[in-house]
């Protein structure tokens, strides 16, 4: 693949599909991530994420479950790990059984069921005042689409030269799916018959202060129709823009993107607009919330200060070219002066 600079180019191999050889900085990063929905008259879904920070000695384990009656299950882990060898921990685990192709996910484990999924604003309180629950997750994913992204490397193959402590992934690459399984929750049974997704793999280091704010709005309409539109902007100004849309098992880029939303009184996203353009065509997408649960990540920098970053995780209905689609919009933000920085541009 192409970049479109001089002397790069993108590199993704079926053995990008597995582990990457540990990296001497500090904050490397490898993670998986997958999400599902279920499209019907009372939608649910979920995601799931490990991340291994092997050098640090733990992984980042998260899992995520969006109930039809608005409840949501979550769990946190940091387990201790000492190497890199599988994203397996926590209870959760990444299997790629075939490479771009099938993927199998699972965790067993507790889960924090919450009524109100924004107690998790107060992580101690949310934990100690809401119910524990056995969880055990199992999903078998298809790929829907291509593959999109991968390394940027050198035209002779190397590595690009970076500074771990800018750095938020050397590699990502990301695959829109379909899935078949069960989520299982205390005495209740969920199944899934037709659920649709998106998956992402990125490797290299990471802090997630790195990026000032992003926007990345993964979406299914149908597994011949689906987007991710993404945003990054750096604390410099400098910004991202990028995603696909798929259309007959083809990707294509979108090259322009715009995000206007509305927001609560806590600054939640409650409702945005979505404007994306490809070579093709633009697109017009409606979002809607349906359930949030905002997540925080904090580190304190070499001067002794705290930086705060907010990650808001929301089960999304989307519309777009007279369709309803599902999926999540993911608004990440540092947090100054008591405000996500954010707000104010999308």
């Amino acid at each position: 693949m192409d970049t479109g600079k001089k002397g790069i180019r993108i590199r993704l191999e079926p053995q990008d599909e597995y582990m990457h050889p540990l990296e001497e900085a500090v904050n490397f990063n490898e993670s998986m991530y997958s999400n599902i929905f279920v499209p019907s008259t009372k939608p649910f879904g979920g995601w799931f994420r490990v991340g291994n920070r092997a050098n640090e000695k733990y992984a980042e384990m998260s899992c995520c479950l969006y109930l039809p009656d608005g409840r949501v299950g979550f769990m946190y882990k940091k387990p201790e790990i000492s190497n890199n060898h599988a994203l397996d921990a926590g209870g959760m685990k990444f299997e790629v059984i075939e490479p771009f192709k099938h993927l199998k996910v699972t965790y067993q484990g507790k889960l924090c069921l919450m009524k109100n999924p924004h107690d998790m604003a107060d992580p101690k309180k949310a934990f100690t005042e809401n119910p524990m629950v056995q969880c055990e997750v199992d999903i078998d994913y298809t790929g829907a689409s291509p593959m999109y992204g991968g390394e940027p490397v050198n035209v002779d193959g190397s590595r690009i030269q970076e500074k771990a402590e800018e750095a938020f992934a050397r590699g990502h690459y990301e695959q829109h799916l379909t899935g078949k399984g069960k989520f299982r929750i205390g005495d209740e049974t969920f199944d899934i018959i037709d659920g649709y997704g998106l998956r992402d793999h990125s490797w290299g280091p990471r802090f997630w202060q790195n990026i000032y704010w992003y926007r990345w709005l993964p979406m299914n309409f149908s597994k011949d129709f689906a987007m991710m539109v993404s945003i990054i902007t750096m604390a410099s100004g400098e910004q991202r823009v990028g995603g696909m849309v798929l259309r007959d098992n083809e990707y294509l880029n979108i090259k322009e993107a715009s995000v206007k939303s509305q927001y609560d009184e806590k600054d939640y996203q409650t409702e945005f607009k979505v404007w994306a353009k490809t070579d093709e065509r633009e697109y017009h997408i409606d979002g809607k919330v349906l359930s949030l649960i905002p997540l925080r990540n904090r580190r304190q920098n070499p001067d002794g200060q705290w930086m705060n970053t907010r990650i808001t995780e929301a089960m999304t209905q989307y519309k777009c070219d007279g369709l309803v689609g599902y999926g999540m919009s993911e608004f990440l933000d540092q947090i100054v002066d008591g405000k996500p920085v954010g707000e104010t541009f999308s």
